[in-house]
């Protein structure tokens, strides 16, 4: 037994399969050719982000359209941030959008044949292939102190010298495996690094799925790969997670391109095939002119459950963050406008490869897009599940009477150009409440403000006339010349011209006139089409209103 077999025996007694066991145990994966495994790999450590969502639903689409997988492998090595139940909540909130893995962690279980899919629990993966490593010279037991190495900071940074452990300052990479079983056998703790061969004066050449080709500098640095706690570091767990699972395509945030001479170097070293990566764009804000990352800490729209609280269709998210992701997508939506987003294919051609910045405007007019083009019932059964998590007042007035709920936001829906009151669910019981009696009651105690220039006795005269003859049986055309007609006998000009030509012998125009009534039914001055209002209120409750006002 060579020095360098009993040092890796010395650290790993236990393990005895070879990577050649581990390759038989995850074989290639038998699917179609140009079929895409990918994988969402997030670390529990707080809420779903909005950029994640970005990405988790690009590898989504890829693996679905190609007919191949998408994996949701948990990322838990680093134990000091992590939040209990965060890996559970990850998967229901990308449930929410309808993201659901082809294999992997779901929580309470795993599923498919290339896990553990947690990688607190691949262990024996990890250290089978650094105990190859070591016997082969390209991994190493390092010794130094936490105090060393902070030593080793400070002389790097005094002389303008690259920072790290590199070259010359790797000082446990000169220890011969003899002199660092002694080290083990004396009790001193230490970490296992990867010994590079590479050097920051030579140039790779790259070809990025989404930048394109690149350059980067080679590594460097003996990195390290296996903690004093026993745990891999991300850079080394990727990648023994992402052969062993048979990953064809790596989609990652472009703040990882840095990372990449790393990886490349651990991959070629170990003769396994690299995978496709693609470093996508990082979605940014404009705070005050000035662009930045999306922040956590400072944008609430960061976080996905802001816009599962708030109401957003999964649609209308999905679809914004498909603009960001493809600069065709805009217009496949415009020639079809009523397709299922996933009838779109994303081409890596078309990926935008600067940061996009993330606007609130644009997300809610498509969410009022995709919201008036659902049927009623459609719309109800969305409203009645938001409803039922996050408003109980909206779920009260649904379960009231679904049918009257039903003709209320079916105003004007069912036709071409329907109207788009909405912009998200939590909106909903504010703008509908006013149709219900009680409901109306408690904003009639809060009092209405009518406007100034008109007096109670202008109010009074408009109410009682318009109640003269509400032509409820009219079709709309009709109900509104009837109401024009009631209002000019009164004294308000048919519009403004008429107004302007004839100043003394009218009070206002029939736009005032209608306001007064629409304030006397809604409680404000903005409401849906004022005819179909009264048809769903009645020939009875819109008496009741207009005496409650008129008393």
């Amino acid at each position: 037994m060579t020095d360098l077999e009993r040092l890796a025996e010395l650290i790993f007694p236990n393990i005895t399969e070879t990577i050649e066991d581990l390759e038989k145990r995850y074989p290639e994966r038998n699917l179609p050719e140009g079929a895409i495994v990918d994988r969402f790999a997030p670390s529990p450590t707080g809420f779903l982000h909005s950029g994640s969502l970005f990405t988790a639903m690009i590898q989504w689409h890829l693996a679905l359209k190609s007919k191949g997988v998408f994996m949701l492998r948990l990322e838990d090595t680093d134990t000091k941030r992590e939040v209990e139940g965060s890996g559970e909540r990850l998967l229901k909130e990308l449930a929410k959008f309808d993201i659901v893995p082809t294999e992997g962690y779901f929580g309470d279980h795993e599923e498919g044949s290339y896990g553990p899919y947690v990688q607190s629990k691949r262990s024996s993966i990890y250290n089978t292939v650094i105990k190859e490593m070591i016997k082969r010279g390209d991994a190493y037991p390092a010794f130094e102190s936490e105090e060393e190495l902070n030593e080793l900071r400070k002389y790097q940074e005094v002389h303008k010298l690259n920072p790290g452990y590199y070259g010359e300052f790797a000082k446990s990479s000169f220890l011969t495996p003899a002199q660092a079983i002694e080290k083990i056998e004396a009790g001193e703790p230490y970490i296992i690094r990867f010994r590079s061969k590479g050097s920051n004066k030579n140039k790779i050449h790259f070809h990025d799925l989404i930048k394109g080709d690149v350059e980067v500098t080679e590594n460097e640095q003996h990195i390290v790969i296996l903690k004093s706690d026993g745990l891999p570091t991300y850079h080394f767990a990727h990648l023994c997670d992402d052969h062993f699972m048979r990953t064809t395509h790596v989609l990652r945030g472009e703040e990882w391109l840095s990372s990449l001479p790393i990886h490349i170097e651990l991959f070629t070293r170990l003769g396994f095939k690299l995978p496709n990566y693609g470093h996508l764009p990082v979605i940014m804000k404009n705070d005050e002119g000035k662009r930045r990352k999306l922040s956590k800490r400072l944008d609430k729209e960061a976080a996905v459950s802001f816009f599962l609280e708030s109401g957003y269709p999964k649609s209308a998210i999905l679809e914004y963050l498909f603009t960001l992701a493809n600069s065709n997508f805009e217009e496949w939506r415009l020639e079809n406008m009523d397709a299922d987003i996933r009838d779109f294919t994303f081409t890596f051609e078309k990926f935008n490869k600067d940061g996009a910045l993330f606007d609130m405007d644009k997300i809610n007019d498509i969410s009022k897009e995709r919201l008036c083009r659902l049927t009623k019932s459609e719309f109800t059964d969305m409203a009645l599940a938001y409803a039922k998590e996050y408003d109980s007042n909206l779920l009260e007035l649904i379960n009231r009477d679904r049918a009257y709920f039903e003709s209320i936001v079916n105003i004007e829906r069912e036709k071409e150009n329907p109207r788009k009151d909405y912009t998200k669910f939590s909106d909903v019981y504010e703008f509908v409440k006013f149709f219900y009696s009680d409901k109306y009651d408690e904003l009639f105690a809060q009092g209405f403000e009518y406007n100034e220039s008109k007096t109670k006795e202008d109010i009074k005269k408009v109410l009682s006339k318009h109640l003269e003859s509400l032509g409820l049986e009219l079709d709309e055309q009709e109900w509104f010349n009837n109401m024009k007609e009631a209002m000019h006998s009164i004294g308000y000009a048919v519009n403004k011209k008429e107004l302007r030509d004839n100043p003394d012998e009218f009070i206002g125009t029939i736009g005032d006139a209608s306001e007064i009534i629409r304030i006397t039914l809604c409680g404000r001055k903005s409401s849906p089409n004022l005819y179909y209002v009264e048809k769903i209120l009645g020939k009875d409750e819109i008496e009741r209103r207009f005496n409650k006002i008129i008393k």
